[in-house]
């Protein structure tokens, strides 16, 4: 089937976050995604955030949002004669407090097409105040997994057609099996690696990783593991690790930006999340590398790390299924790579980068008259 002529979209898209995770890397490749396609791209961020840093290096048009509440009324009126004046069609929001700024600002505005990204599976305290975030200061949510999608639904009553799930698509180019493995700690007796990739976050299931390998230690498996990634609880890990006495078989080597040299050094990588998690992008990494991956059934996970066909899930927070499930994922070798062999087809037929960016195409022309 032909593809539809590319249009030169004008996109902007906001967030209130200074960190740097997986929800700012799926921002990030939208902008660049589609600037490469020839759109009209910005980002709306504060100056300091780790997204408007990496925005900047990589030639996308950076405004500084104030989420001041105080100045709400005037910054909401100051962005909407910018997206105005600039005539910006699509404009997506990310986080809560760009959310309402931007929202209003968009409507103000009246931007053909205001979409919500929801990253990561919350609840909803308040439901009467934030439903007016997903549907009166939008017209369309995206969510990165059909979990997030129905509990969306089912918590603000949207139709079907007010949601749709596009979780972050994969650079097949860059994440690959083949290419060069980081070093990432001495390893003489060249162990298997078992290993954990994200920011390092109280729900990220840090705790659970080192019971389980407390427990494969303590059962004499000859492995050693790897922490990677950088955080507000990375003092409560080094603790955790002195406690279990596991600092002989435990490294915690910081934030790395070679992630594909990372994963092709694991030998397991482990999802351990307890809670929020959509679709994991270092799920989907992995699969793309091939790097055999254990992981919780949280969120959207099962979705791509499916039992018996690209991966191992375990019960979230169980740490004798965790260890139980890293054990056989290393004995197993063949199985194991039948597994990998399917996560990576998987990746390449329905998560590319260039499939999301065809389906979030397909979304806007479906939404903003010509």
């Amino acid at each position: 089937m032909p593809q539809p002529t590319p249009r030169a979209w004008r996109i902007v898209h906001s967030e209130a976050s200074t960190g740097w995770g997986g929800q700012e890397h799926r921002i990030l490749a939208e902008l660049t995604g589609f600037q490469r396609r020839g759109a009209r791209v910005w980002l709306l961020a504060p100056a300091s955030s780790g997204v408007s840093q990496r925005a900047r290096q990589a030639g996308v048009e950076v405004l500084p949002l104030n989420t001041n509440r105080w100045l709400y009324p005037l910054n909401a009126l100051r962005l909407a004669r910018w997206l105005r004046r600039e005539q910006v069609e699509v404009l997506n929001t990310h986080s809560s407090r760009d959310g309402w700024l931007l929202g209003i600002a968009g409507r103000l505005a009246r931007v053909p097409f205001l979409l919500r990204s929801r990253h990561i599976d919350v609840d909803y305290p308040n439901r009467l105040v934030s439903r007016h975030a997903y549907t009166t200061l939008a017209d369309h949510v995206i969510t990165t997994s059909d979990k997030i999608k129905y509990k969306l639904r089912d918590t603000f009553g949207m139709l079907p057609d007010q949601v749709t799930t596009i979780p972050t698509g994969i650079d097949l180019a860059r994440f690959t099996p083949d290419g060069p493995a980081a070093e990432l700690l001495p390893n003489p007796q060249r162990l298997p690696l078992v290993g954990m990739v994200s920011v390092l976050r109280s729900w990220k299931g840090h705790s659970t990783f080192l019971a389980a390998a407390k427990l494969l230690v303590t059962g004499r498996l000859p492995v050693k593991f790897v922490i990677v990634g950088e955080g507000a609880i990375r003092g409560r890990i080094e603790q955790e690790i002195a406690e279990l006495d596991l600092r002989e078989f435990v490294t915690l080597v910081g934030h790395r930006e070679d992630v594909p040299a990372v994963l092709r050094a694991l030998s397991v990588l482990v999802i351990a999340s307890t809670k929020h998690e959509g679709v994991p992008q270092i799920g989907l990494q992995a699969l793309a590398t091939k790097t055999p991956v254990v992981g919780s059934d949280v969120g959207g996970t099962p979705e791509i790390i499916r039992p018996g066909e690209t991966g191992r899930i375990f019960p979230a927070g169980n740490a004798p299924a965790l260890a139980a499930a890293i054990r056989e994922t290393l004995a197993a070798e063949s199985a194991t790579r039948a597994l990998a062999e399917r996560g990576r087809a998987l990746v390449e037929r329905s998560h590319s980068l260039a499939a999301m960016l065809d389906r979030l195409d397909d979304l806007y022309r479906r939404h903003v008259r010509a």
